[in-house]
């Protein structure tokens, strides 16, 4: 352990050295660096999605980097100190945890996210939904809104039950297709995509994960359709849709052959 915490410390200083000296460090507020914090993560959340882990470790470092200015603007408006962080985060594990540093007995995963949500209830919580952040992506929002439901028994019993919830909500957003109520119609859409947001978590796949990887497979199989277009000489706005469609066919089953 004393070579990373050498690290760390070293990390540590450099970040008071920068605070002090650099004249874009100093300006910095816990507002400022919001946006850029967002941007990191989400940078991380494409290396992962990538499987790129050059990248995630670059990413975890411009995090951690993140985590320490907080601290530090914490520590100079006299709110909280790095150790208090460090203090803080390791009490909650292990209060979170009885099952290692207690005598409290877990059967699997499950239990062990039962009862994280009953301590969190003990420790104040008014709400098992409570703890999901409102900023979150929808989707993302849906997964972890459905998984903290779980954990007090509001759960479907199978993936099958699931599935059926599924197509009952598709054929209310065909019934209010059919009305022509936009209100209603994009009501409907919503249920649509929670649902199978809900199933998604049934067949143990990240909803929100699955859609990126899809999207950049389009992106990709797009710009290829670019290329092609341009090598013949023509742009894709210059093409009709079945000559743009034969395209996609033609890179799309080149890309599954590669």
């Amino acid at each position: 352990m004393e070579p990373v915490a050498n690290s760390f410390l070293a990390l540590v200083k450099i970040m008071d050295e920068l605070r002090a000296q650099c004249p874009w460090d100093k300006k910095q507020t816990i507002h400022t660096l919001r946006p850029l914090t967002i941007e990191e993560t989400y940078e991380l959340a494409d290396a992962i999605t990538d499987n790129d882990w050059k990248g995630v470790k670059e990413e975890l470092g411009d995090l951690l980097l993140h985590l320490l200015f907080y601290a530090k603007i914490g520590t100079e408006e006299n709110k909280f100190t790095l150790q208090e962080v460090i203090e803080g985060i390791s009490a909650k594990l292990i209060h979170r945890h009885p099952h290692i540093y207690s005598d409290v007995k877990v059967a699997d995963e499950e239990e062990v996210k039962r009862n994280w949500e009953k301590l969190k209830i003990k420790e104040g919580k008014t709400s098992v939904l409570g703890g999901v952040p409102p900023s979150l992506p929808a989707i993302v929002k849906a997964t972890r809104i459905q998984e903290k439901a779980k954990q007090v028994g509001f759960e479907w019993d199978n993936k099958e039950a699931v599935w059926d919830k599924v197509k009952e909500e598709m054929d209310e957003l065909q019934e209010a297709i059919q009305t022509k109520q936009q209100a209603d119609i994009e009501e409907e859409f919503g249920d649509v995509l929670f649902s199978l947001a809900n199933y998604a978590r049934f067949l143990q796949v990240d909803a929100e994960g699955a859609l990126e990887k899809t999207n950049k497979k389009f992106i990709r199989r797009f710009q290829e359709m670019e290329k092609i277009a341009i090598a013949n000489g023509k742009s894709l706005s210059e093409m009709n849709l079945l000559e743009m469609d034969s395209i996609w066919k033609e890179v799309k089953q080149q890309m599954k052959q590669n």
